[in-house]
């Protein structure tokens, strides 16, 4: 089969194929990490293995006969899964653009190899019974590297799967369990990370949840129903909120810190902060409680190992003065009488999203690491317990001021390293040096990989909050599905 077209179409198809993986799969999708996928990934795994066989025997072997009835059966099978795989992608989940034009260009040309293979098959078909060696030199090797690719994804999908049931958090109504019935919220930032696991667990619990985004498109992914709206100025004066929740706010830590980039992320959360103050001023029934949204770098860079509460002072640095902005446009709410909480949070760890989304496929393929000196120190919440904190602090009228909304032991980087290898049973040898970092991403990468914060939850255990996961390395087994999950310490 020694044809430079078909080889052609071939490459093409394993580059396409590569771009579906990494990009949709593990990239936007993030399919080995959500509980609802264990079908699909079976048949990623199935359809891979296949694509393997596939690849070696186009790379090595002419077969003759029986074989070359097996090989044709197998191409078959590997077009019946794919249908299965469409079908399946289309029940349970909203396919970008991008995957559903990827996924037709795939079609084409898996048709078009198979119309230029299908001459030399007929051929081979009629031939006695043989394995006939071959080597069609580089075309032979990028074969074979894209069949041991496809190989080592096949082995992870399958393991995914499997994995997939132990993902599972349970009823998410228990996270809001201390708030009293029938509570009518307004999220700003509802469809992030944080925001959305919050009105999934505040719609599972019976309350009326109203959900401003700036891009209406995203809440359909929403726990469902809510009450969306994509400006405060739909808020009419006679409207009733319980309680509102400000967490809107443009990303921290996803790109350079350009001047621009600097005063977006500032105006983000000033912009939407002050014109929530502006509706609960003008609402006849003003809210008992306004949550509104900081973060632990308003304790600026630390070097030392100083436990950091409430009252302690800050240090400059430019996360610091994204939160001082932040909770200083939140102050006149409080002026009027509102019951004014400031949460400031740590790293948010959930398979979800944040940081610990982007760190788990480096780890899972063994290329993790620590960063910088791995001597900083980590604060983090796992992200069922920040909701639990959210409404705590709803609930219990003595909550206000600044909140650290973080667990109560704090950890070092290598620490954090060491944890979550150990929970994906990988090893974590690799060191991504805090020259590279600083140097490559500037402040950004100074302030939020290789600076941090000793913080402590000092506010929360004082009113009696009692977090599920104290302890990272339980809490990392746990919510990855490891198999020697322990009890939480």
């Amino acid at each position: 089969m020694d044809n430079p077209v078909l080889w052609s179409l071939i490459s093409v198809q394993v580059f396409m194929g590569a771009f579906d993986t990494l990009i949709h799969h593990e990239g936007t999708e993030r399919l080995a990490w959500r509980a609802s996928q264990k079908q699909e990934l079976r048949l990623h795994g199935v359809r891979n293995f296949f694509y393997a066989v596939i690849f070696l025997s186009f790379a090595w072997l002419e077969p003759h006969g029986i074989y070359t009835m097996i090989l044709t059966g197998i191409l078959a099978l590997e077009v019946l899964i794919t249908l299965w795989d469409f079908v399946e992608e289309d029940m349970t989940r909203k396919l970008p653009a991008t995957e559903r034009v990827n996924h037709t260009l795939l079609a084409l040309n898996y048709g078009a190899i198979l119309a230029l293979a299908a001459p030399y098959f007929w051929q081979w078909s009629a031939l006695p019974n043989a394995l006939i060696p071959v080597n069609y030199g580089w075309w032979s090797v990028f074969a074979t590297v894209s069949a041991i690719a496809v190989g080592v994804f096949s082995l992870r999908d399958l393991l995914a799967a499997n994995r997939s049931l132990r993902l599972d958090r349970g009823d998410p109504a228990k996270l809001v369990a201390a708030l009293p019935p029938r509570q009518r919220v307004l999220i700003t930032g509802g469809t992030g990370f944080i925001g959305a696991r919050l009105v999934q667990a505040l719609v599972a619990a019976g309350h009326y949840v109203t959900v401003l985004t700036r891009d209406p498109k995203k809440a359909s992914d929403l726990a469902h129903p809510v009450r969306v709206i994509s400006s405060l100025e739909m808020i009419q004066n006679e409207d009733v909120f319980d309680a509102i929740v400000n967490l809107a706010g443009e990303g921290i830590a996803t790109g350079l810190w350009t001047a621009a980039k600097r005063a977006r992320i500032v105006q983000s959360r000033v912009d939407v902060t002050t014109r929530l103050g502006a509706v609960i001023a003008r609402l006849d029934h003003k809210p008992a409680v306004v949550i509104s949204g900081s973060a632990i770098g308003w304790y600026g860079l630390r070097e030392d190992d100083e436990g950091l509460a409430e009252d302690a002072t800050a240090q400059p640095a430019f996360v610091h003065d994204v939160c001082a902005a932040w909770e200083g446009a939140a102050a006149p709410i409080a002026a009027q009488g509102v019951r004014l909480v400031l949460l400031r949070t740590g790293l948010v760890l959930g398979v979800d999203g944040g940081i610990l989304a982007k760190l788990l496929t480096p780890f899972e393929f063994g290329v993790g690491g620590a960063m910088g000196s791995g001597s900083q120190w980590m604060s983090w919440i796992e992200q069922d317990d920040l909701i639990r904190v959210i409404a705590f602090a709803l609930a219990k009228p003595d909550v206000e001021g600044p909140l650290n909304a973080v667990a109560p032991h704090a950890i070092q980087n290598t620490g954090f390293t060491e944890a979550l290898a150990s929970a994906l049973h990988r090893p974590a040898v690799l060191n991504i040096s805090a020259w590279l970092l600083i140097n490559g991403l500037g402040d950004m990468g100074k302030e939020t990989m290789v600076g941090g914060q000793r913080v402590l939850p000092k506010a929360l255990l004082g009113h009696g909050f009692q977090f599920n996961h104290i302890e990272l390395g339980a809490m990392l087994k746990e919510i990855t599905g490891s198999k020697d999950t322990g009890p939480n310490m």
